[in-house]
């Protein structure tokens, strides 16, 4: 039996308020190959792993502990929602090789003139976003381990927010799914079989920087299952037709006159 481990954490501490799920990931959970992870939740409705290969994730029923098992060295992400809300997690197994975030920060510095950066206990970044060319360089910052979502803190321009909307816009129309601003939040609605709606909160995640209010209007179905034929009743094997047998028809017999 594999080796297991054992972690407490609380899915709903991580999505307080309900934001929508933009870079960076929310937590960095290591892993090793072929070891089983715990981790118990508050809350989960469901999980999804973006690569399989490299680790899987389970929710136990009747609770809401979650399961993380390492497959092979790399790194890949998990998807929890619950309740409308949802956060992405870096799962780490092994050692992969490392990210190098310096030229990206550097060239994040360059993009975002009043970008600052903290370590130690007050760890952060700040920026304030006015342009494309900030957000893309913050992407591609955020898509490192550099920094989780609690050490983050943007101001968006609204020229930017409405161009970052285009972009959610354009990955969503595909599934037949729409998202707007309502106030400072976003809105998705339409409706959508688990699985597209599963594909949906991925094209936010990925599409986005940064977290705003999220309020999750989809309104989820399960597929129809296809009605089967209805087959014709079984009037039982074929019978076959017998032939003719030849009958032979007799004449009526003779009257006898009697004598006197």
């Amino acid at each position: 039996m594999p080796a297991r481990m054992y972690a407490v954490g609380a899915l709903l501490a991580l999505l307080v308020p309900a934001l929508a799920g933009a870079w960076p990931v929310d937590l960095v959970v290591p892993l090793e190959s072929g070891k089983e992870h715990f981790h118990k939740l508050s809350t989960v409705d469901w999980v999804e792993v973006e690569d399989a290969s490299i680790a899987t994730a389970e929710v136990l029923p009747g609770s809401n502990e979650l399961l993380l098992t390492g497959h092979s060295t790399g790194r890949t992400l998990l998807l929890l929602y619950a309740g409308g809300r949802f956060a992405v997690w870096r799962l780490t197994v092994g050692t992969p090789p490392p990210e190098d975030p310096a030229p990206r920060l550097a060239a994040a510095r360059k993009a975002c003139p009043d970008l600052k950066t903290t370590e130690g206990a007050e760890r952060g970044l700040s920026a304030t976003v006015k342009d494309t060319a900030c957000r893309m360089a913050l992407m591609e910052l955020l898509r490192t381990d550099a920094y989780v979502a609690r050490e983050l803190e943007l101001t968006f321009d609204v020229p930017v927010l409405q161009e970052q909307l285009a972009s959610v816009g354009a990955g969503l129309q595909p599934l037949g799914l729409e998202a707007r601003y309502s106030g400072a939040g976003i809105v998705l609605s339409g409706t959508a079989t688990p699985e597209v709606h599963h594909r949906a909160l991925w094209e936010l995640f990925r599409r986005s920087v940064g977290r705003v209010p999220l309020n999750d209007n989809v309104e989820v179905k399960a597929p129809e299952s296809p009605e089967a034929p209805v087959a014709p009743p079984d009037a039982g094997p074929a019978v076959k037709a017998e032939a003719p047998v030849p009958v032979e028809v007799l004449p009526p017999p003779r009257k006898r006159n009697r004598k006197p």
